[in-house]
């Protein structure tokens, strides 16, 4: 059921003529560039302002050592009553599971993470048993055996990534509660070894669902500066996201997959996936990996394409660079799953109530209907997923420009955007093609 709803929110929602979306969209990149090119000439991130504190009424709640264990305890509270769920619950798509994982999980993390900085490190599962496993050992948790391998960087996270988008978008057994199980025990018994071993850091860098929640909540108000809780612009805090080995790859693999899920929706790409003699699944699979492989080589082609200052590197330009494509993702997240998010949600939240399939109504939602407003609205739905993919086009050309600022040689800090600009065009326009055509 929620597998087959990544359909929702496609052609039918969109009203608008496809052409005249491209265009608008080609021609709000064209004039920011444009502006930006002649009033933004220097940086204007992070160069020396200290940035606002938070209110203090709210600092104080947040650094309360009963607000973390607040929120740890309520995490792993819903950790634990959705794996009796997965556990003791039936093989059915009204099991929970499949919608906290596929729905809440997967496209919930965003708007948290954007309203509520890393939200997922909050209240993460794992985190919350490594530091109990390392209680009951005498250990402390943010230390483990070994240093985390800094040339590791973000490539675990990728791999793990990955790991999700193929099990949820090529996996023919998805749907299934087996499979689903195995995945997600595989998932805590990685996590909890690279814990122990590496401690907190491996969390920071390896897992999943807490670099896709971090690296999204560099787009919200909410950072640290020297411990102190503190708001900056979105922007600003976006260009303070750590630089390190594998970045390129998540972003790929959150923008390829993202753009795969809509594609394999379309009729050229089931011609070719069901109508020829080779394995669907294998074909799905190319699919997503050749998708993602575009996003990452064409973003590096780009970003190298040009010269750097002295004492900069330039195969370390699309690492440097490669933030810049979050308000992509987040963008497409918000094009392609709102309806998904919104609908489906309230569905999830309705089985909740029945975790193992009984009539219960545990949590007293088993009786809601779901809201279908966006559904019925769908000039209003469609303004919202156009302006999710322009805007967040737009948002990465600015972040983008002002790094050229910092990286690239005065008299190449304009000529060397260009490749750049023409890859964020060619986004868009994929991005509003899949739009319509799914």
């Amino acid at each position: 059921m929620f597998l087959d709803a990544h359909g929702v929110g496609g052609a039918k929602d969109l009203p608008i003529p496809a052409e005249y979306a491209i265009a608008g969209a080609c021609a709000a990149l064209a004039i920011s560039f444009t502006v930006l090119a002649l009033a933004w000439r220097t940086p204007r991130f992070n160069v020396g302002a200290r940035p606002t504190p938070a209110p203090r009424f709210v600092a104080r709640i947040v650094d309360s050592a009963w607000f973390v264990a607040l929120l740890r305890t309520l995490g792993f509270a819903f950790f634990l009553y959705v794996a009796s769920a997965a556990i003791f619950g039936k093989d059915l798509q009204i099991n929970p599971l499949f919608g906290v994982f596929y729905v809440l999980l997967w496209v919930g993390i965003v708007p948290l993470s954007l309203l509520f900085g890393p939200f997922y490190k909050a209240i993460s599962p794992v985190r919350t048993l490594n530091a109990l496993l390392a209680k009951l050992s005498g250990t402390e948790p943010g230390r483990g055996l070994r240093d985390y391998p800094a040339r590791l960087g973000y490539w675990p996270a990728a791999l793990g990534l990955f790991a999700f988008v193929w099990f949820e978008l090529v996996y023919p057994f998805n749907s299934e509660l087996w499979p689903l199980r195995l995945w997600c025990a595989i998932y805590i018994a990685i996590m909890l070894i690279g814990g122990a071993v590496f401690g907190n850091r491996f969390y920071e860098h390896a897992d999943p669902f807490e670099v896709y929640s971090s690296l999204v909540a560099r787009l919200s108000v909410w950072d640290r500066y020297d411990g102190e809780l503190v708001v900056r612009s979105p922007l600003a805090n976006l260009d303070l996201t750590p630089v390190k080995p594998g970045l390129v790859a998540v972003t790929a693999v959150l923008l390829g997959s993202t753009a795969f899920d809509s594609f394999k929706e379309s009729s050229a790409w089931l011609n070719l996936s069901q109508g020829g003699s080779a394995n669907a699944n294998w074909v799905n699979f190319f699919g997503l990996t050749g998708l993602i492989v575009i996003v990452g080589v064409s973003f590096s082609a780009a970003a190298m394409a040009t010269v750097v200052k002295k004492g900069f590197r330039r195969r370390d330009l699309p690492g440097a660079f490669a933030y810049s494509l979050m308000p992509i993702v987040v963008g497409y997240i918000i094009a392609h799953y709102l309806t998904y998010l919104v609908e489906f949600g309230q569905q999830t939240v309705i089985f909740l109530s029945d975790p193992y399939s009984t009539g219960a109504n545990l949590l007293g939602t088993g009786d809601r209907a779901i809201n279908y407003w966006l559904t019925y609205h769908p000039t209003f739905l469609a303004v919202i997923k156009v302006l999710g993919v322009v805007l967040g086009h737009v948002v990465a050309v600015i972040a983008a420009h002002d790094r050229a600022m910092k990286l690239l040689p005065k008299r190449h800090q304009l000529t060397g955007q260009l490749a750049m600009l023409m890859v964020m065009v060619a986004f868009t326009i994929g991005g509003l093609l899949l739009l319509f055509g799914a």
